[in-house]
């Protein structure tokens, strides 16, 4: 019997591998010897970032999810408009604009690497990197990062515009965006799983709170004092990017309080509250809900596969010395 067969028999076993054909192009030891300080640098200018902003860690690994989703784990989002090179940026398109936010601290990370080891770190591997410091900053867990991913010299606007999950959206329209990725229901609740921290933008969810689905009536589904305590954050009428927190019961720590929040219809997104009304993910929340542990190992797992989305290796796109522009 192969080696090969045992490990396929294994990982059925045990519904932990995922079989990307890039999976064996990306390393945790990538940067050893060209950068054997990177995650250390990472981690550094974002303790820094925390001082000042306690929702850095939740934006950054949002950047990552933001890029992934489209075209692949390859920075693309980073890339500003520039007529001159044909870039379009996905900062504009409608999910990022006036809401990823983080892009000064990619800025930072970047110039601590290319000072320490100019050329060699890629922006997409920042940004894997940022969001594995980011969770275990907060509270969560670790995990060796897979690196070696390389920087698109495009970007896609258009598909930044349909690709990503939003957060109005059903349950079995999200479904669809992270199946298209490679992606499945585990990966899905686990990765929504990140509203452990962060806070959103009153505009994302006051539907929810006075005309839900044009019924002129809250979200139902809403708990009652949950929701006349967002109604004082976000009065009708009152400022649309005014913040909440995303968790309402430990807003900066990396935790599965969220999926409790869930399980108390304190969901503060649509999208979040539907995977405890579907029975297609219902079980999931209770699980992680209940075990801590297997959130984090889950929710690690999924990290890994996220960042096998479609990466640009070998002699495939560049390593660019800012991440705002090819080079």
């Amino acid at each position: 019997m192969s080696p090969n067969y045992i490990l396929v028999v294994i990982c059925i076993l045990l519904s932990t591998c995922s079989f990307y054909e890039t999976n064996a192009q990306l390393s945790a030891n990538f940067y050893s010897t060209t950068c054997p300080n990177v995650s250390s640098i990472v981690q550094n200018v974002i303790q820094q970032a925390l001082q000042s902003d306690a929702r850095i860690g939740a934006s950054l690994i949002r950047l990552h999810f933001h890029d992934c989703f489209v075209n692949g784990c390859d920075a693309s989002l980073l890339l500003d408009n520039n007529a001159t090179t044909n870039i379009v940026s996905e900062k504009d398109a409608a999910p990022n604009t006036n809401s990823t936010r983080g892009f000064d601290v990619v800025d930072n990370i970047k110039t601590a690497l290319e000072s320490s080891c100019p050329g060699v770190v890629s922006c997409a591997d920042i940004l894997a990197l940022a969001a594995e410091s980011s969770v275990s900053l907060a509270g969560g867990p670790s995990w060796n990062v897979l690196l070696g991913r390389r920087d698109s010299r495009t970007a896609n606007q258009a598909g930044a515009n349909t690709s990503i999950p939003s957060p109005t959206e059903g349950l079995t329209n999200i479904t669809a965006k992270f199946t298209a990725v490679g992606l499945n229901l585990t990966d899905l609740v686990a990765l929504s799983g990140a509203h452990t921290f962060g806070r959103a933008q009153c505009r994302v969810f006051s539907a929810r709170l006075y005309n839900f689905n044009g019924t002129g009536n809250p979200d139902p589904s809403l708990n009652t004092t949950y929701l006349s305590n967002l109604r004082q954050i976000c009065p009708q009428n009152g400022s649309a990017t005014a913040l909440a927190n995303l968790d309402p019961t430990t807003s900066d720590g990396f935790d599965n309080n969220y999926f409790a929040n869930l399980q108390n219809n304190q969901g503060l997104l649509q999208s979040d509250q539907e995977l405890f009304s579907s029975a297609t993910t219902l079980s999931i929340v209770n699980t992680f809900s209940s075990n801590q542990n297997t959130f984090f190992q889950s929710f690690v797992q999924s990290m890994i596969n996220m960042g096998n989305i479609s990466p640009l290796t070998g002699t495939n796109g560049e390593i660019h010395l800012d991440c705002k522009r090819i080079n």
